[in-house]
């Protein structure tokens, strides 16, 4: 349950924070606009969304799915949107220079060469989205490993939720050692950030 809520809302931030990212990145006036609020949101708690989420949606899978959302869209676009800002400006002009336009420059240049970052980005997301999962899990009925540990604070046993937390722990591990860390190599080869 909790695997299958992570991992939706984690792919929802990633197709709401990379394209945003670099919206703000490539217009100056929407970054003007945006930026500032994007920056101050960020430094709210995931957990004191799922007040307004419960407002909205009830006590229900999109309150829980909308926190993991807010959660981790805001430091994938950040960090989006720094990735792609700090670029070399001779990038831009030699890809310019080959005939690279519109989509072409934006997707298969500009956003290929931020990859490091994105990717940074991206990390930090799922992390993100893991402590928005487990709030919202925590303060309400909904199954998965939040509930867990609210029932073993419930029953006063300390095994259940030190459990839990090695889980989470366990959890947490694997995902970089599978997901992230292979990704992260594979790019550092490609960009040749180390040696193949």
């Amino acid at each position: 349950m909790s695997g299958l809520r992570l991992f939706a809302g984690y792919a929802i931030a990633l197709a709401i924070g990379v394209p945003l990212g670099l919206v703000l990145a490539r217009a100056p006036a929407i970054k003007r606009a945006l930026g500032p609020l994007l920056l101050g949101l960020s430094s709210v708690p995931s957990i004191c969304w799922l007040p307004l989420a419960i407002v909205w949606f009830g006590l229900s899978e999109a309150a829980i799915q909308l926190v993991i959302v807010l959660g981790a869209a805001l430091p994938v676009t950040l960090a989006t949107e720094s990735a792609v800002r700090q670029l070399p400006p001779t990038i831009e002009r030699a890809a310019r220079t080959m005939g690279a336009r519109g989509p072409t420059l934006l997707f298969r240049v500009l956003l290929a060469a931020a990859l490091p970052g994105i990717l940074t980005g991206a990390k930090m997301g799922w992390t993100f989205a893991l402590r928005s999962l487990m709030a919202g899990e925590l303060l309400f009925v909904s199954g998965g490993l939040g509930q867990l540990l609210e029932t073993g604070r419930d029953l006063a046993d300390t095994a259940l939720v030190l459990g839990v937390v090695v889980v989470i722990v366990l959890a947490s591990r694997a995902s970089e050692r599978v997901l992230f860390g292979p990704l992260e190599r594979v790019v550092a080869r490609r960009w040749g950030t180390v040696a193949s």
